[in-house]
């Protein structure tokens, strides 16, 4: 449209899918130039999940005489989905997710992160750990998407891991729990994550992981729900090696059912003890051993400290400490970075904010200020920002452009001309 390459005069009909998500990606004002370019005779359809204010002003400005049809339910959310919190902070997330799936007795799970990064990261890191784990998300092919949700349908996969607009009209009957391994932006997409579970009748539940600078979300979420979250804790080495071992259990339980395989290693064992004088209960804990693998059958105490207030913590709030003019910035909470996105690309600090903010899981006072020139943006960001958030950060994208994140050296008073160093976030 902007080459003037594309002749749109003809168009009839268009269609807007994802009307919310669109938004929250930073794609308003890319939206709006292609609903003002087409003609204003066409038939629009426009379909979301959630109906924000900006959603609302673009239908009544852009769509002629428009009939509004809802979906509503009669409660909303499920009473059968049990719903649980966990405090934990960013760096504990996998491990705390580990623990639950040794004790929890689950069917299939669905685990939501806000990024399509994450899914990958997430999966990955579970499968490493030995469950069955695929991850969905926008960059996966329809093909694959639908040959992953069919594995999951026939057990063949336990764990799928997605982005809130991968997991858009998923209903799978063995989807026992749903961990928000990343809480949503907004209640309405909360309740539509943990819908997934609990269809048809059954019990589900619903696990959230919360930073401590969230905890304030969660009375938004139960307003929204109307269902209290009970906290849980983070399940101890004690849990864990119990659970182990009652599945140890079961397993020998179920193995002598079979009393044919049992009649033959009966034999066998009984060979080995007459022939090397050793007792039989030595004998059956060497199977064990063998059976085992390299995977120790107890897990062993290890360093797993409550969620520290470095950089999940609340801001604090109190009285000022000093004539600063801009106190933020001087007293070293806060550094300048460098995007590349500006006037030319037709960013506005909302985009910038939003963008940043659900890449990162930052809030609204985790920003400063905001210069928009006209190649580039510099933004201010808490100096302490993890290595993990980083890295989340510097793939994202505002109006489709990598905003390729640099720390600014010059700061608020850097000139168009200089050349900030590139700070490299090592992938670990």
């Amino acid at each position: 449209l902007d080459k003037g390459t594309l002749d749109l005069s003809e168009l009839k009909y268009l269609v807007l899918d994802e009307a919310d998500e669109m938004l929250k990606m930073g794609f308003a004002e890319d939206v709006e130039t292609i609903l003002a370019d087409t003609p204003s005779t066409k038939q629009v359809a426009l379909f979301s999940a959630t109906m924000p204010a900006q959603i609302r002003r673009i239908s009544a400005q852009y769509l002629n005489d428009p009939e509004e049809i809802t979906v509503k339910t009669k409660t909303t959310t499920s009473a059968n989905i049990t719903q649980r919190y966990l405090i934990v902070s960013y760096q504990q997330k996998i491990d705390a997710l580990t623990r639950i799936l040794e004790v929890e007795n689950f069917e299939g799970m669905i685990v939501f992160t806000r990024t399509k990064n994450e899914t990958e990261t997430v999966a990955e890191k579970l499968r490493a750990r030995g469950y069955t784990a695929a991850a969905i998300n926008g960059d996966v092919a329809q093909v694959q998407r639908e040959r992953t949700v069919n594995q999951l349908k026939s057990g063949k996969l336990d764990i799928l891991v997605a982005t809130d607009v991968a997991a858009r009209g998923l209903d799978v009957e063995r989807i026992s729990h749903v961990v928000n391994y990343d809480l949503p932006i907004d209640t309405e997409s909360y309740v539509h994550r943990i819908g997934r579970t609990g269809r048809a009748g059954r019990t589900g539940d619903a696990i959230s992981f919360v930073t401590p600078r969230e905890r304030r979300m969660l009375t938004a979420i139960e307003k929204a729900t109307r269902q209290p979250l009970t906290e849980m804790s983070l399940p101890s080495v004690d849990d864990v090696n119990a659970t182990r071992l009652t599945r140890f259990d079961d397993a020998i339980t179920t193995a002598l059912e079979d009393t044919a395989a049992i009649a033959t290693f009966r034999d066998v064992v009984a060979h080995y003890v007459a022939h090397h004088d050793v007792p039989e209960a030595d004998v059956a804990a060497a199977l064990a051993v063998v059976a085992q693998g390299d995977t120790p059958l107890l897990l062993e105490e290890e360093a797993f400290s409550s969620p520290r207030a470095d950089r999940d913590r609340a801001p604090r709030e109190g009285g000022d400490r000093g004539d600063r003019a801009d106190r933020r910035s001087s007293d070293g909470r806060f550094a300048t970075y460098r995007i590349a996105v500006g006037r030319r690309q037709r960013v506005e600090p909302r985009q910038i904010v939003g963008a940043l903010a659900n890449e990162g899981g930052l809030r609204r006072n985790d920003f400063g200020a905001i210069q928009i020139r006209q190649d580039f943006s510099l933004v201010e960001l808490p100096a302490d920002l993890s290595r993990d958030t980083l890295n989340r950060l510097t793939d994202t994208r505002i109006s489709g452009v990598l905003i390729d994140l640099r720390l600014d050296q010059g700061g608020r008073s850097a000139k168009r001309s200089d050349r900030p160093q590139r700070r490299s976030f090592d992938r670990d």
